[in-house]
């Protein structure tokens, strides 16, 4: 694995772990007059989330490559923001959960591709199925927002 693969696939990682805690931020401070539908499909996604995080930590340690693993690396390395803990509108988190959930959906198109390019398999296959959730998920949001 090229190590410009290797760190887009950390970077992947350290967005996923940030966003795992923002969407528990998300889940404990959605108001609003959706918020028990909103709150529980917030669950549902960082449940979600815990896993792909998994998945792509191991994916990397199969690679014999070095997964970030602690909060402060992920911070370091992410473009996911974290969000102070505040109440936010049901329309304002579905807002923001799209907003992460197309930059995790093109970062993995972008990481596909690069992997196709060097005949890595497992990574491709991986994140064909990732972007396949996405879709699902960006699908799911935008009928919430209507």
């Amino acid at each position: 694995m090229k190590k410009e693969l290797a760190t887009a696939l950390n970077t992947y990682l350290a967005d996923l772990g940030v966003l795992y805690i923002k969407l528990h931020n998300l889940h404990w401070n959605v108001v609003g007059r959706d918020f028990k539908q909103v709150h529980e499909y917030l669950e549902t996604l960082y449940d979600g989330v815990s896993g792909v995080l998994d998945e792509v930590a191991e994916l990397l340690k199969m690679q014999g490559e070095q997964p970030l693993a602690s909060l402060k690396d992920y911070l370091a390395a992410a473009s996911v923001q974290e969000l102070p803990s505040a109440e936010l509108h049901s329309r304002e988190v579905l807002a923001i959960v799209h907003g992460d959930m197309t930059n995790l959906r093109d970062q993995a198109q972008k990481i596909r591709v690069a992997a196709d390019a060097e005949d890595g398999y497992a990574v491709v296959s991986m994140m064909e199925s990732h972007l396949a959730q996405y879709n699902k998920t960006l699908w799911f949001v935008e009928a919430m927002q209507k």
